[in-house]
């Protein structure tokens, strides 16, 4: 009689059971508020991608409470459009599909959308807050939460519910301890996530095609937020892998994969690229948690980002007219 098979011990961790628990954090603080946030999208490259972000926006959208309205225009009719969406009234929250034009045009279209309707976190207020590990946009008061950008913050939300960040260890310092390689060091994925795992107490390999960075608070996590430190050319995926508690993959390219010899046993990997980074039936021989894609949760962060935005708006409001709200 032929041996039993052993058990494979890797738990696939699928992204509707994460974002479900978002959405129910989502529904209690919508259920605080007496309006119906709206999110405008504003599509203008035809891309097929973005339609189908916009797509899935929609359907959370309606399904949990928000109005979503999107808007097909042509590149020459965006900035009208988000000035137009910004002086609305009605409007809570503003998405703009990227990329519309080059990276420098597309750096002046993302500071034109108004900072208290910047659902993705994009304009200079939130990403000089993000890097410098400032939470909120109105210290010492703190009753306007600062936004994160969608995806990075899915990443962290996706850690949080597989318990990798410790809750006995001080909120901003829950990831000391914590070894994370993150493979690909976007402008807006890649390099936010290391500041944002690094700000939270992690070491953290940043990793692109010219090499590899590390980002850290220092020794003992002194420091307010991360420093950069650029490693030597001859470090590689081979010496950084093998130390990672968490290996975190981007890579658009359908041809890469991370070579799965290479991971720590037990370790906790996390794709977010649209393609498949990691090989299915060898990732689960190594890693402990899996994680195949993100897209829902980064939906959900989505809709969290917009309810923090009309909390905000009414933050603002109350302190105008010298009250307070429930946030």
């Amino acid at each position: 009689m032929a041996a039993p098979t052993p058990a494979n011990h890797c738990k696939v961790v699928l992204a509707g059971s994460i974002a479900k628990a978002l959405l129910a954090e989502v529904a209690e603080g919508l259920s605080k508020l007496n309006e119906k946030p709206k999110l405008v999208g504003l599509l203008a490259n035809g891309d097929p991608a973005g339609q189908m972000y916009a797509d899935w926006s929609a359907k959370t959208c309606r399904e949990n409470g928000f109005d979503f309205d999107l808007k097909v225009i042509t590149k020459e009719e965006i900035e009208e459009a988000i000035l137009a969406a910004n002086a609305d009234p009605t409007i809570n929250g503003i998405i703009v599909y990227y990329p519309i034009y080059s990276s420098g045009q597309d750096s002046y279209i993302k500071e034109l959308v108004d900072l208290t309707k910047d659902v993705e976190g994009l304009t200079h207020k939130y990403v000089f807050n993000m890097y410098q590990n400032t939470r909120f946009l109105d210290p010492p008061t703190n009753n306007q939460k600062s936004i994160l950008p969608c995806t990075p913050l899915a990443c962290v939300k996706v850690l949080e519910y597989l318990q990798i960040y410790n809750s006995i260890l001080p909120y901003g310092n829950r990831l000391f301890g914590k070894t994370i390689t993150v493979i690909n060091r976007s402008e807006v994925v890649g390099r936010p996530l290391a500041a944002l795992l690094a700000n939270d107490g992690a070491k953290v390999y940043s990793v692109d095609l010219d090499g590899i960075q590390i980002f850290t608070r220092g020794a003992g996590i002194k420091k307010k937020h991360h420093e950069v430190e650029e490693l030597p050319k001859t470090f590689s995926l081979a010496d950084c892998l093998p130390l990672s508690d968490v290996v975190i993959s981007g890579v658009p390219g359908p041809k890469y994969k991370v070579d799965s010899s290479l991971l720590r046993d037990g370790c906790v990997c996390i794709n977010f690229s649209s393609e498949k980074n990691f090989d299915g039936p060898a990732i689960k021989e190594k890693a402990s948690i899996y994680v195949p894609a993100i897209g829902k949760v980064t939906i959900a962060v989505l809709l969290r980002n917009l309810l923090r935005l009309v909390q905000n708006q009414k933050a603002v409001a109350a302190s105008a007219v010298g009250g307070s709200v429930e946030g």
